[in-house]
Parts: structure tokens; C-alpha cells; sequence
């Protein structure tokens, strides 16, 4: 395997070097008005190479003015980049600026797409709901802030954006309740659960198909910080414990952990936990 670029690996600031890319198109309302005209709006995604953070804007439409009036707010709020990355229009299909744009964001571009479908939002609401999902992306679990065994703390991109990582208000949950019993702020919200859930699933099922794949070469110990995965966390929740002890089968198997966490020791199943990706 040949070494990573220069710009992965070497200190900078966050957002020093940056990659663009684009999703949609999705209907907006001009209003909200019952029947306000749809108007298309797109998603711009930029994602610094080495802190993994990700800056999400809308983007009324894909004409060089547009593009340019997404760069410049994000510029005005993150700093100017040395380096910019941008498919021009073709999807990167080079091999390496491909693998470059991280599975992580990839298939959260995908699942958004599904999860808004035929709702109608507002250029606010759509706003909205991506800064929600901006904070998703950015409190995703890098690699441990400590080898102490009492230290839970995990590094995440918000760490290195704000030095601290981030909390969600708490609202209910409305996975139960049908949208057309939504207010429009509730269905923002709803929306925001809902990715919430797939994608924290399928980010784990990630690190998990992962792990399987290094299993031989580098398995999980004792002292390992793992994520811990449970239905029904709230948003910008990954539950988080260390691995005290291994149970191995009578084949020598182990399928079955004691992990000691924040409020005591549990037992898990090995597949109910995934290794921090850094740590893979």
C-alpha cells in the first residue's frame, strides 16, 4: 500500500485542505404556503483532508455564481483554504481524489437524499435540517483523547473545531408520530432523528465490516476503547466503554466482552461493539 498524500498527514489548521463535492437536487417551498412554488436547491459538502470535519451549505443552483456565494460563506466562517479540491462535474471518478471523500460522508449523502424524499421543506427548514446534520457528521468518534482506563473522552472533529465536543438540545422523539400531525418545526426535527438513527447505524456497521477485515492482523484487547451499539440513543449520543475482560468460547472464540463504562461494567456480545476507526 502506498503512503497517504502529504496534506493527510501533515499538521495545519482545520480546513486547510479541503474537498467539495455536491448532492440533490432537492424541492424547496417559496413559502409556506400549502401550494408555494418548488424551487430546486443542492447540497455543497466540504471536508477537511485531515480532521475528517465536514461544512455543509445550500446552494440555490449549480451556476458559477452560486458555487462561488457557497465558497465565500464558507470561507467568511472558516478561514480561506490553501488547497481545493473539486471533481469539476465528474463525480471524481479518479481512483484517488474517489477514496479521498471518506465513506462516512459518502453514504451520508445517499441516505439524506431518501430520508428528505417528497418532503417539501422551506430554504430555512432545508437549512436547517443540514446544520443538524452538520453536527451528526461532526461528533462522530475518531480515536481516544486518553489510554487511561477511567478516560472515556474520544476525539471527533468538533474537536478540533470548537475544542470541545457537541450536545443536542433535547427535544422529543417523534419516531412514532406520523408526519402529517407535525408541525413544520417538528418535522425538522423528525427528519433530523431520523438520520440520526440509519446513519449511526450504518457508521457502525462500517467499523464493524472493518474490524472483520483487520480481525487477524490487529483484534481487539483489553484496555481497547470500543463504541457500544444500542437502539434509541438521542442525537450526538455514542455510548463508549472499555474493554476489561474477554470471555473466550471452549474453541478459544471470544464472542462475548465485559466493558467497563461511565456507569459500571455490562457485558456485550462482540458484535454489539465496533473499535474507534483510527484504532482499526
Amino acid at each position: 500500500m502506498s503512503d497517504l498524500p502529504a496534506d493527510r498527514v501533515t499538521s495545519s489548521g482545520v480546513f486547510n485542505t479541503v474537498q467539495t463535492d455536491f448532492a440533490g437536487p432537492f424541492f424547496v417551498k417559496a413559502s409556506k404556503l400549502r401550494n408555494a412554488k418548488l424551487l430546486k436547491a443542492y447540497l455543497c459538502v466540504f471536508v477537511c483532508s485531515a480532521s475528517k470535519a465536514v461544512h455543509l451549505e445550500v446552494v440555490g443552483d449549480l451556476s458559477t455564481e452560486g458555487v462561488l456565494a457557497a465558497l465565500t460563506r464558507f470561507t467568511s466562517r472558516r478561514g480561506l483554504p490553501s488547497t481545493i479540491r473539486s471533481d469539476c462535474g465528474t463525480n471524481y471518478e479518479h481512483l484517488i481524489l474517489a477514496g479521498f471523500f471518506e465513506s462516512a460522508v459518502k453514504s451520508a449523502k445517499s441516505l439524506l437524499s431518501r430520508i428528505i424524499g417528497e418532503q417539501r421543506l422551506t430554504y430555512e427548514e432545508l437549512s436547517t435540517v443540514f446544520a443538524r446534520i452538520e453536527a451528526v457528521l461532526n461528533s462522530r468518534p475518531l480515536c481516544p483523547l486518553s489510554h487511561d482506563s477511567n478516560e472515556f473522552e474520544v476525539l471527533t472533529p468538533a474537536h478540533l473545531l470548537i475544542g470541545k465536543s457537541l450536545l443536542a438540545v433535547p427535544e422529543y422523539d417523534w419516531d412514532e408520530t406520523p408526519m402529517s400531525r407535525l408541525s413544520r418545526f417538528q418535522v425538522v426535527q423528525a427528519i433530523s432523528q431520523h438520520f440520526w438513527r440509519k446513519w449511526n447505524n450504518l457508521y457502525l456497521h462500517q467499523l464493524q465490516m472493518r474490524n472483520k477485515w483487520f480481525s487477524d492482523a490487529n483484534p481487539p484487547k483489553v484496555g481497547d476503547l470500543v463504541l457500544i451499539k444500542e437502539d434509541n440513543l438521542p442525537s450526538l449520543k455514542w455510548r463508549r466503554g472499555r474493554i476489561e475482560e474477554m470471555l473466550p468460547g471452549k474453541d478459544d472464540v471470544v464472542r462475548v466482552v465485559i466493558l467497563k463504562t461511565q456507569s459500571g461494567k455490562i457485558t456485550r456480545p462482540v458484535v454489539k461493539i465496533c473499535r474507534l476507526p483510527i484504532d482499526t
